[in-house]
């Protein structure tokens, strides 16, 4: 195998499989990229067996040629010396060649590296992925979906499922949930021609944090698609495969009340300022909890006391307030992530009691649901 290419653009394309490469893999070739170069172009792949990145880099495009191919061939290369070396070589022009066995040569300028390579028919292959299962979906309405949702997920590996986000089908409609059994995020999406086949995956967390990373730099439609134990996300010259979650996510729906003692509605952006206020003496008391308390004249207060330090009082005018009279406490952290999902707008919350979870609703679109429990201290 033996090739040129414009370094800037291979260090383009190792920055996104460079996300699925992990040091911690027992399996010993995933610290390693392929490496696959065909008269077409060359495809980079990387993956820590749960998510698989792959991208392609075309000999030419838009007319600039990239890649110059003498001899076709793969190779898989350890991953964090290859992208070192290609990130450090002194020219933008490099030329890669194989030869004995797998004994690999790096040539940028009078700069000369040599590697040992790996066979990449060791390396594992991509799950097969049928394409009748397909639906496309705006990068920024994916984006938006991920973070509404993804900062909900469970830390701990107590319950695998609740550590992914749940994906279910319904109708023309896509609802993405997350919960930590703690509180709950939960964003409706309408899109055409859904699977009706699948109508439930979980999809790790983790996998979609790092789908977000990527999707920085595109803005063309994502194909999204769906099989019993992998999702395929297609960007531009970039695959991104990710395994499901095993195990049945609960069903959701019955946590969230149907009826409400008190109802408010608030600036969301003023409601978060003021908990970020509160939260700097609460964040030293260990469970960072701040109580919220309605009175009269449209008239709410927020407040948190640390008995080593001191306390802290806000009021906040409200927009309306209906209903009884409410005092309730909650994680600071929860009630600012959840205010954060729903960006600024303003929000409707609804109590049913100050034992009893509560919801959050943008005032604009009820698209964006958070739920949160509160926490005893009254």
């Amino acid at each position: 195998m033996k090739f040129n290419i414009l370094r800037d653009r291979l260090l383009a394309g190792l920055n996104d499989v460079m996300k699925a490469v992990s040091s911690k893999t027992t399996i010993p070739i995933l610290t390693g990229i392929k490496i696959d170069v065909t008269n077409e172009g060359m495809t980079l792949t990387g993956s820590d067996a749960d998510i698989t990145i792959q991208t392609f880099i075309p000999v030419e495009e838009n007319g600039e040629q990239i890649m110059d191919i003498t001899q076709t061939g793969s190779i898989v290369l350890q991953a964090r010396m290859y992208n070192e070396i290609i990130r450090k070589l002194p020219t933008n022009e490099v030329e890669i060649e194989i030869t004995n066995g797998y004994a690999t040569i790096i040539r940028s300028g009078k700069s000369e590296f040599h590697l040992i390579g790996l066979d990449a028919t060791e390396y594992p292959q991509l799950p097969e992925i049928a394409a009748d299962r397909q639906f496309t979906i705006p990068t920024d309405l994916l984006k938006s979906v991920i973070r509404e949702t993804v900062f909900a997920v469970a830390t701990s590996e107590s319950r695998p499922v609740l550590t992914g986000v749940n994906w279910k089908v319904e109708g023309d409609a896509l609802i993405c949930v997350a919960t930590d059994s703690h509180r709950l995020a939960r964003r409706k999406v309408n899109l055409e021609n859904l699977p009706n086949d699948i109508t439930s995956v979980v999809i790790p967390g983790k996998s979609l944090n790092e789908l977000n990373k990527i999707l920085e730099d595109t803005n063309n439609p994502v194909q999204i698609v769906l099989t019993n134990q992998h999702v395929l996300f297609k960007t531009d010259d970039v695959l991104f495969f990710s395994r499901l979650l095993e195990g049945n996510y609960p069903d959701t729906s019955r946590l969230i009340p149907e009826e409400f003692k008190t109802m408010i509605t608030i600036n969301g952006k003023s409601l978060l300022q003021a908990i970020d206020r509160a939260s700097l003496l609460a964040r030293e008391d260990r469970n960072n909890v701040v109580r919220f308390e309605t009175l009269e004249n449209q008239t709410v207060e927020i407040s948190s006391n640390s008995p080593e330090i001191g306390k802290v009082e806000e009021q906040i005018q409200v927009e309306s307030l209906e209903g009884e009279n409410l005092k309730i406490s909650f994680s600071a952290k929860y009630m600012m992530e959840a205010l954060k999902a729903i960006d600024g707008q303003d929000v409707v919350i609804e109590f049913t009691g100050a034992m009893r979870p509560f919801i959050l609703r943008s005032v604009a679109d009820d698209a964006i649901l958070q739920l949160i429990l509160p926490v005893r201290t009254y």
